[in-house]
């Protein structure tokens, strides 16, 4: 009996062991939330400084020398008491603690034991739909960066082009073995959805002058389509145009929001791609059914 034959056997241990590992990855999915943007931007005023040949403003500010996804060490920002390995266990810690750090009982923002249970949620999904296969462990890749680019656009409004490109690289990777779709298909997927996103922004501007969208929400699309192929797309812009169409209305009416305050697209087009990857089949099916 092979691996995946033992775990087919025994989906729930399966089950189990992705949602312990989902757990830890989201913890770490914090820190890339957090960080990324804080460490595109130093990189952005250091190469403006040289551009420009002035001293870099921001050069002695930090109090940390290194600053990057493993330095330093997760902290308190009220206190700057180091956490240490028993306060940072995804999810509990924060329960324990009733969401406040130990040492100044200032209080921990909800987010971080959310992300982490989504996370978790997400890569049992994953696993119960695709089991114990190197295919898995690609989608789970992208499950993952498709959780940081949602948050990382909520934030700023940012799809940074350290996580679009890759994926979408590694989209037409997998499917060069024909993974989830014929390699022409996915290549034909990351044309499209680049170039549909593409032609919606400029249409949009030439009408209203504005700009309706970011170039990070083309090659998401773009990476999407090479991941599950050119026939996906139709199912992932409706999901993602109809919720956050019924979003964006119910922020103006609820809670008015101004109507010209932009609303990032990027979680959308994550989610849609997502429900995509899990029940695509069935929802494009259905699809084809109802109007063709």
């Amino acid at each position: 009996m092979t691996v995946a034959d033992f775990f087919a056997a025994y989906p729930l241990l399966l089950a189990v062991i992705a949602l312990l590992f989902g757990l830890i990855i989201g913890s770490f999915l914090n820190v890339v939330i957090y960080r990324l943007p804080i460490m595109m931007e130093a990189e952005w005023i250091e190469q403006c400084s040289e551009l420009l040949e002035i001293e870099n403003p921001k050069k002695n500010s930090s109090s940390h020398d290194v600053f990057n996804l493993a330095v330093p060490n997760s902290h308190c920002p009220k206190c700057n008491h180091e956490i240490s390995a028993l306060e940072n266990i995804p999810v509990i810690s924060w329960l324990v603690q009733k969401g406040q750090c130990r040492h100044c009982q200032n209080p921990i923002s909800a987010r971080y034991p959310i992300i982490e249970s989504v996370t978790a949620a997400m890569s049992v999904l994953v696993a119960v739909e695709y089991g114990f296969t190197w295919l898995t462990l690609a989608i789970l890749v992208l499950t993952w960066c498709l959780i940081v680019l949602t948050m990382i656009d909520v934030d700023h409004q940012l799809l940074p082009d350290d996580i679009t490109l890759p994926l979408l690289w590694l989209g037409l990777l997998i499917n060069s073995f024909g993974l989830i779709c014929s390699l022409q298909d996915a290549v034909w997927g990351a044309i499209a959805g680049y170039g549909i996103l593409w032609g919606i922004y400029w249409l949009f501007k030439l009408l209203t002058g504005k700009e309706g969208m970011g170039f990070g929400d083309f090659k998401l699309l773009a990476a999407l389509g090479a991941w599950l192929g050119w026939q996906a797309l139709p199912i992932i812009i409706l999901l993602s145009s109809f919720v956050g169409a019924v979003v964006g209305i119910c922020m103006i009416v609820i809670k008015g929001k101004d109507k010209n305050i932009p609303i990032p697209f990027g979680p959308y087009l994550a989610s849609a791609g997502f429900i995509a990857l899990i029940w695509g089949t069935e929802l494009t099916n259905l699809y084809y059914s109802i109007y063709f």
